[in-house]
C-alpha cells in the first residue's frame, strides 16, 4: 500500500495505475489544484499511518543534538533506505497499513512491522493539513458516511487527544514512525466496535490477498482515494470503505459497518411471534374461549386455516342459537346434518323455530345431553316427546315460559329419559301434578328442578320429589300452591344445598326452622315474600344454619333484631338482603357491619328508615362490604361505566 515518491519523482507503475483509473461516480467535482506545499505524503494517498506520523509526538530531550537542516530540495521519507532494502520496506508498509486499518486497531498499537521499515522520519514542522501527492488536490471535508467505531469512542477520541501538531516540538532522529503512533492517544478494547473480517485475520496465519492489490506487488487505488476523502484534521475517523471503483472486487467474508454507529454493539432483535406456530390444540383451546357470534362472524374470516379451526367438531358440539331471529327448521336441518355429534343447544327466543325444527334436529343428534328453549311459545308437546324419545340420554331440560307444554310431553321425559338431573317447566301453566309425578317416580337421579309460577303443582309433587329423588340438591317451587305439609317433606333430602320458597303463601316459621335443624348441607334460604316469617326465625336460622351462606329476606315481617342477631350468631353467613323490610333502620345496619365477621354484602334497598348519611359512613368504615341501595347502587353503575369508556353527553344532559 503506497510507494516511496518524492514530489517529482515518478514510477512505472503508478503511470500504468493512473491510466487505469477511472473517474468515482457520485463524488464531489474537485476544486483547482492548491499552490505547492512544502511537505508530501510518503505514501500515494493519505492512509492512516500518515495520520499516525504527522500527529503530536512528544518533545525530545534536551540533551538530543538538533535535527540537520533540510537540504535545499525537500528530502523523500524515508530517502535514507538503499536500494536494496526499498523494495522490502515499501512490501513490510504496505502489509503493515493494510493490516491495521482493516483490523481497527490503528489507535491501539503500532504494528511491528513498522518499527522495522526503517530510520525515523525528518520533519522540522508539522503541516496544516494533508495533501494526496498523487492527485495534488485539497482534502475534501466530507466525513465518511459509515464509522466502526461506536459513538462513545467517537466523542472520548477529541476529550483526549494531544494539542496540534504545530505546537510540538520535531521528534528525535532515532524514534521511529511507530513511536510516534504510539505517542498519540489510544482508546479502550471495549471502546472499539470489531470489524467483520478482524477475527478472520487474528485466526489465519497470514492475511488474505487484497483484491485492491495486484499481482506485481502494487496496491490498489480504490483504498487511497477512499483515504483521500477523510478529513485530515479528524484522526478518529477511519477512511471510508464503501468508495470504491465498481470494477473492484470486495474483501471475502467482510461485511460493511452499520448506518448507526450504535448498532454495532446491540443484539439482533429477536423475530415477532406467529400465533399461527402454535399446535393446533391450543388455538381450538383458546377458540373455544370466544362466543359463537365472534368465533364464526370474525375469527373464520381471518384466514383459511382459521376458518378450519372454527369449523371443527367440537365447536358444533354446544350451540347458542338463542335471540337470533334468522334461526329456522331449515337452518337447524343443515346444522344438524353437518354435525351429528351436537350435545347441547339453545334456541331460547328463537321465534322462527317450530315444531318441525326440532324433530328433525333430535332424529339426526341422538347424543343430544342439554335441550333449552325458554320462551318459545310456538313449541308444543311434540316437539318434547321427540326430544325425550330420540335422545334417550337426555341430562338438562329448560323448557320454561311455553305455554302449549302439558302433562303428555313430561309422561314422555318420565318413561324414556332415566338420565334426567335438571328441570325447569317455570310459568308452564298447564302442567299439573299428574306430569311432575311421573318424572319423579322416572328420573331418580334428580339434582334440580325449579318451578315458577305453576299453580296447578301443589303438595303431592313436593312429597314425590322428596320420597323418589333423594339426590335432590337445588329444588324452587316459586309461588306455587305449596304449603308447609309439602315443604315439610323436604326435610328427608339430606344433599339439599339451595332452597328456593318465595312466595309460598302458607309457609310458616316452625316449618323453615325445622328444615333448617335438619338439613345441615344448606348453603342458600330464599324466604323472600313471605309475610309471616319474623325475628325469631331468623334467629334461629343464625344460630342452626352451619354452613349457610346467603339469607335472602326480601319484604319479610323482621326488623332490627333480626340483624343483630344475624351479626352475633352466625359465623358463615356472607350475603344478607333485608330490601324493602320497612322496620330496618339505622342502628340495625350499624350492629350487622359491626359484630359480623363474615358479612360481605347487605342489601337495603327501599328501607326507608335507614339513612343514606349512614351508609356512606358505613361504607367508609368497612370497606369489605358492600352496601346496596338505590344511591349506593348508582354509583357503581356509574363507576363501570366510567370504567368502560363512557362519556357523559352534556349536551343530551341538558
Amino acid at each position: 500500500m503506497g510507494h516511496f515518491l518524492s514530489r517529482k519523482g515518478t514510477s512505472q507503475t503508478a503511470d500504468r495505475s493512473r491510466r487505469r483509473r477511472r473517474p468515482l461516480r457520485g463524488k464531489v467535482p474537485v476544486p483547482p489544484p492548491p499552490p505547492p506545499r512544502d511537505r508530501s505524503c510518503f505514501l500515494r494517498g493519505p492512509c492512516m499511518l500518515c495520520f499516525l506520523v504527522h500527529s503530536a509526538s512528544p518533545p525530545a530531550a534536551a540533551s538530543e543534538e538538533p535535527p540537520p537542516p533540510p537540504p535545499a530540495a525537500p528530502p523523500l521519507l524515508y530517502a535514507a533506505l538503499k536500494a536494496p532494502e526499498d523494495r522490502a520496506a515499501r512490501r513490510l508498509l504496505r502489509f503493515s497499513c493494510r493490516r491495521l486499518l482493516l483490523s481497527g486497531l490503528l489507535f491501539s498499537s503500532p504494528p511491528p512491522s513498522a518499527r522495522r521499515a526503517g530510520p525515523a522520519l525528518e520533519s522540522s514542522e508539522a503541516p496544516p493539513e494533508m495533501v494526496c501527492k498523487r492527485k495534488g488536490v485539497r482534502l475534501l471535508p466530507c466525513p465518511p458516511r459509515k464509522q466502526p467505531r461506536c459513538a462513545a469512542a467517537a466523542a472520548a477520541i477529541p476529550a483526549t487527544g494531544a494539542g496540534s501538531p504545530a505546537s510540538t516540538p520535531p521528534p528525535p532522529p532515532e524514534v521511529s514512525a511507530a513511536a510516534a503512533a504510539a505517542a498519540s492517544p489510544s482508546l479502550p478494547e471495549q471502546h472499539l466496535c470489531p470489524l467483520p473480517c478482524a477475527s478472520d485475520r487474528a485466526r489465519g496465519g497470514s492475511p488474505p490477498k487484497d483484491p485492491t492489490v495486484g499481482e506485481n506487488g502494487d496496491d490498489g487505488e480504490g483504498l487511497a482515494e477512499a483515504a483521500a476523502a477523510a478529513p485530515a484534521g479528524s484522526p478518529s475517523q477511519l477512511p471510508e470503505l464503501d468508495g470504491r471503483e465498481k470494477g473492484e472486487a470486495r474483501e471475502p467474508n467482510c461485511e460493511e459497518p452499520p448506518e448507526n454507529p450504535g448498532d454495532c454493539c446491540r443484539e439482533p432483535q429477536p423475530p415477532s411471534p406467529d400465533i399461527n406456530q402454535l399446535p393446533p390444540s391450543i388455538l381450538l383451546k383458546i377458540f373455544s374461549n370466544l362466543s359463537l357470534n365472534e368465533r364464526c362472524l370474525s375469527a373464520s374470516l381471518v384466514c383459511k386455516y382459521w376458518r378450519d379451526l372454527c369449523l371443527d367438531f367440537q365447536f358444533w358440539k354446544q350451540l347458542d342459537l338463542s335471540s337470533r331471529q334468522q334461526v329456522t327448521d331449515e337452518l337447524l336441518e343443515r346444522i344438524a346434518s353437518r354435525s351429528q355429534n351436537i350435545t347441547e343447544i339453545n334456541i331460547s327466543d328463537c321465534r322462527n323455530v317450530s315444531d318441525t325444527g326440532v324433530c328433525i334436529l333430535a332424529s339426526k343428534c341422538p347424543g343430544l345431553l342439554r335441550y333449552t328453549a325458554y320462551r318459545c311459545k310456538q313449541l308444543s308437546d311434540t316437539s318434547i316427546i321427540a326430544v325425550a324419545s330420540q335422545c334417550p340420554q337426555l341430562q338438562k331440560v329448560h323448557v320454561g315460559n311455553q305455554d302449549r307444554l302439558t302433562d303428555e310431553g313430561l309422561k314422555q321425559l318420565g318413561s324414556e329419559c332415566r338420565e334426567l338431573k335438571d328441570i325447569h317447566f317455570g310459568q308452564c301453566y298447564k302442567i299439573s301434578d299428574e306430569g311432575m309425578i311421573i318424572i319423579a317416580k322416572g328420573c331418580l337421579k334428580l339434582q334440580r328442578i325449579y318451578m315458577q309460577e305453576n299453580k296447578l303443582v301443589t303438595d303431592q309433587s313436593v312429597k314425590a320429589f322428596a320420597e323418589h329423588c333423594p339426590e335432590l340438591q337445588y329444588v324452587g317451587f316459586m309461588g306455587c300452591s305449596v304449603t308447609s305439609k309439602g315443604v315439610i317433606h323436604l326435610t328427608n333430602l339430606r344433599n339439599l344445598s339451595s332452597l328456593d320458597l318465595r312466595h309460598i303463601t302458607e309457609l310458616d316459621n316452625e316449618t323453615v326452622m325445622e328444615i333448617v335443624k335438619r338439613c345441615k348441607n344448606l348453603t342458600s334460604l330464599n324466604l323472600c315474600l313471605n309475610w309471616i316469617i319474623n325475628d325469631r326465625c331468623v334467629e334461629v336460622i343464625a344460630k342452626e344454619g352451619q354452613n349457610l351462606k346467603e339469607l335472602y329476606l326480601v319484604s319479610c315481617k323482621i326488623t332490627d333484631y333480626a340483624l343483630i342477631a344475624i351479626g352475633r350468631y352466625s359465623m358463615t353467613i356472607e350475603t344478607v338482603d333485608v330490601g324493602w323490610c320497612k322496620e330496618i333502620t339505622d342502628q340495625g345496619a350499624t350492629q350487622i357491619a359491626q359484630s359480623s365477621k363474615s358479612l360481605r354484602y347487605l342489601g337495603l334497598m327501599r328501607c326507608d328508615k335507614v339513612n343514606e348519611v349512614t351508609v356512606e359512613q358505613l361504607v367508609q368504615q368497612h370497606p369489605h362490604i358492600t352496601f346496596s341501595t338505590v344511591l349506593q347502587d348508582c354509583k357503581r353503575t356509574l363507576e363501570r361505566a366510567y370504567q368502560m369508556g363512557w362519556t357523559p353527553n352534556m349536551s343530551t344532559a341538558s
